[in-house]
């Protein structure tokens, strides 16, 4: 089976090497993909399919959609399109918006608690269908996004790892699509004719939430300045432990023990 487009070949050859770089996908692997009915998870579900029939290894896809329980969520919209393409799949239905609801006060943001109740749900079904790895569609632009959000808002240096062993070390989540860019990625859907289904959710597309400001940031950044997002992708990669204020990674000690074993420069920052 041969790529049928250049945009194809790009986004297959930028997987493969994210799957490559972080030793994503083993020989046998049940792979779950969470399928949303968003750009990014389509394209996902779509080149890990193009990759499974040219691969040297076999595994095998499942997709998963977690219904947050909205009524104009159009879930029988991903069923046809997954039996078409003969993609198996599976539908969970949940009651998560009505609980998020009840939950937050009117003014909050649910996306977090959401995110987490659906995570919950897609390990408890990675168990009931046998799944080894769960895959996500996080796209780069994401993990920019999220690298800026916590540097901004949370006071943290961090975005989200390609490759994540969960706490109970029973589930491995990995995000194939970490050097596919959002463009690429929207791209790809649209030429693959995937219906693009949006979430539900009253807050979802809100231009007031930290993450849409920061989307907008990044867009004007790299517009002015072309290149820049990929500049800060590849900076996760290149990190510098030694040129971060973190204490865990430059513990005091060491300074000690440098100024021992060179009593002259303990008397050259005495006399600053």
């Amino acid at each position: 089976m041969g790529y049928r487009s250049d945009l194809e070949t790009r986004v297959a050859k930028k997987t493969t090497r994210a799957i490559v770089d972080y030793q994503m996908i083993d020989d046998g692997d049940r792979i779950m993909v969470g399928l949303s009915g968003g750009k990014d998870s389509w394209a996902l579900l779509q080149v890990l399919d193009v990759l499974r029939q040219r691969a040297p290894i076999r595994f095998s896809l499942i997709a998963v959609n977690v219904d947050s329980g909205y009524k104009e969520y159009k879930h029988d919209l991903i069923a046809k399109t997954c039996e078409a393409r003969g993609w198996e799949y599976r539908i969970e239905h949940t009651g998560i918006g009505e609980l998020i609801d009840d939950m937050l006060d009117a003014d909050a943001t649910p996306c977090s608690l959401c995110a987490r109740f659906r995570r919950g749900v897609l390990y408890r079904i990675a168990t009931e269908v046998g799944a080894t790895k769960i895959a996500l569609g996080h796209h780069a632009d994401d993990f920019i996004e999220t690298l800026l959000l916590n540097l901004f808002f949370a006071g943290s240096l961090k975005a989200m790892p390609a490759k994540l062993v969960s706490d109970n070390a029973e589930h491995v989540v990995i995000r194939p699509l970490v050097y596919v860019g959002e463009d690429e990625a929207r791209a790809y859907c649209k030429e693959r004719q995937l219906p693009i289904i949006g979430c539900c959710c009253p807050a979802c597309g809100d231009l007031g939430l930290q993450r849409q400001r920061t989307k907008r940031l990044l867009m004007e950044l790299e517009r002015e300045h072309p290149g820049v997002k990929q500049s800060m992708l590849k900076a996760l990669g290149n990190v510098a432990p030694r040129h971060l204020l973190d204490m865990r990674l430059n513990p005091p000690a060491d300074l000690r023990a440098t100024l021992r074993a060179a009593p002259g420069l303990a008397s050259s920052l005495s006399s600053l």
